[in-house]
């Protein structure tokens, strides 16, 4: 499960940052229910802040009961990525205006 939210807040943070990234943490990760065999894992983001060269995504991994089709939320955790050019060191990440009020990390 930990390798799918890795996935999902990487593919978010590709998205922003319009280039590759790396996990450099993960912090406050939450285990909050099973994940049984059958159950459909869904994985949900969020940014939480954009810094010079990072980026923290909230990710939450909910189950849809393969009995019930009812959701649980699984787990919950908070990432943190780094924008790295093609040299594999740190690099700026882009400014978007959606960014102007974020609290910067």
């Amino acid at each position: 499960m930990v390798g799918h939210m890795d996935q999902a807040g990487g593919i978010a943070g590709v998205e922003r940052s319009e280039g590759r990234v790396i996990t450099i943490a993960i912090d406050a990760m939450t285990f909050i229910k099973p994940i049984r065999v059958g159950d459909v894992l869904e994985v949900y983001t969020e940014i939480e802040n954009v810094g010079r060269t990072s980026i923290k995504i909230h990710i939450e991994a909910w189950a849809q009961r393969v009995q019930t089709y009812e959701h649980d939320k699984v787990t919950d955790a908070t990432f943190t990525f780094v924008h790295v050019g093609e040299d594999g060191r740190p690099r700026a990440m882009p400014a978007l205006e959606q960014d102007i009020g974020m609290p910067a990390g």
